[in-house]
């Protein structure tokens, strides 16, 4: 019974900001590393971070110092705060509980003028 629901996503032009959200339910959410993934068209998946119960985080080189990764355990919910887009960050982003076969469903990023 568990489940990741996202929120967020959409078009933003170079240069601009989102904010993605996932929030789960049927985990004990604050005892699990969280990440977040993603696909980009014609591209394998990507880990592109994710952060432990304690609040350490992970990322990959190409998007370290732009996004962030970010947890509230009274809330259950993951984020991940994208700045300085890049056209080459679109993709399908999905979070994921690191030590489970469970993913949200995906939710698009187009990053494009």
């Amino acid at each position: 019974q568990v489940q990741l629901v996202q929120s967020g996503g959409g078009l933003v032009q170079p240069g601009g900001s989102l904010r993605l959200s996932c929030a789960a339910s049927g985990i004990i959410f604050s005892i699990n590393p969280m990440a977040w993934y993603r696909q980009a068209p014609g591209k394998e998946r990507e880990l592109v971070a994710n952060i432990t119960r304690i609040g350490i985080t992970r990322y990959a080189d190409s998007v370290k110092g732009r996004f962030t990764i970010s947890r509230d355990n009274a809330k259950k919910t993951v984020y991940l705060q994208m700045n300085s887009l890049k056209v080459e960050d679109t993709a399908v982003y999905y979070c994921k509980v690191v030590a489970m076969d469970a993913w949200g469903k995906g939710t698009l990023v187009t990053v494009s003028s």
